[in-house]
């Protein structure tokens, strides 16, 4: 995948460059604008007919992700589609390859070129009974090529190694090497109320883990005092 961040560094827009042919998977609905690009969507499942309608309607409920994906595939040999995520923040790339593969929150995917897949991975009842990770299930990406991903304000790469685990808020993740092990777990007391803090995500083994700086919960928390009420 080609493409240039250009924008504000805090509120950028990811342009990619397509020639005639080529294509990539967006996020539903980030596109910006467009030119010399065939833009079609279809149901978030490689299954066809109803199978795949319900499929996709079951993908939607068990992991948050959209029903539907995009498709832009260039129709000259300078096409071009600019994308950028609902939230304000840094935009990142990520290489996949046998090496290099990752699991990614809710939310975090933008982008990714048609050489790159994914599939839904069941991450056990206790982790999707808390927290922000998907639910039920999380998005693992397999393949080769480029995926991009977008976080609420600046992103951080952890180094996780062999009996260092690493606790993080559990909405600042956003991705996370496919290898490590992790668990979700109240902070501490009756969710974090002793202090302060709610779910954390505990990761252990060899790889890497990529933070947001801000997280939505914390900025609605702040906002809501400010808010219209029905009474107001």
């Amino acid at each position: 995948m080609k493409f240039v961040l250009t924008g504000d560094s805090d509120c950028p827009i990811a342009r990619i460059a397509l020639a005639q042919g080529e294509s990539v998977r967006t996020e539903s609905g980030s596109m910006v604008y467009s030119r010399g690009v065939e833009i079609t969507g279809g149901l978030n499942t490689k299954k066809k007919g109803l199978g795949g309608v319900l499929s996709a309607i079951g993908r939607s409920i068990t992991s948050g992700e959209s029903m539907f994906v995009t498709t832009a595939t260039g129709t000259q040999s300078n096409g071009e589609i600019a994308i950028a995520p609902p939230i304000p923040g840094k935009i990142m790339e990520l290489h996949v390859d046998a090496a290099h593969q990752y699991r990614l929150n809710t939310g975090a995917f933008l982008a990714c070129d048609e050489s790159v897949d994914f599939t839904m991975v069941n991450q056990g009842i206790t982790k999707a009974l808390f927290g922000n990770t998907g639910g039920l299930f999380v998005m693992e990406l397999h393949g080769e090529g480029t995926v991009l991903v977008s976080a609420f304000g600046d992103v951080l790469a952890l180094d996780v190694v062999p009996g260092e685990p690493l606790t993080v808020d559990n909405e600042h993740v956003v991705a996370w090497d496919a290898g490590l092990d992790y668990h979700i777990e109240v902070a501490s007391g009756i969710f974090g109320f002793t202090t302060g803090e709610g779910l954390v995500n505990t990761f252990t083994g060899s790889g890497r883990v990529y933070i947001q700086t801000r997280n939505l919960a914390n900025l609605a928390q702040a906002m809501h005092p400010y808010l219209p009420t029905a009474s107001s």
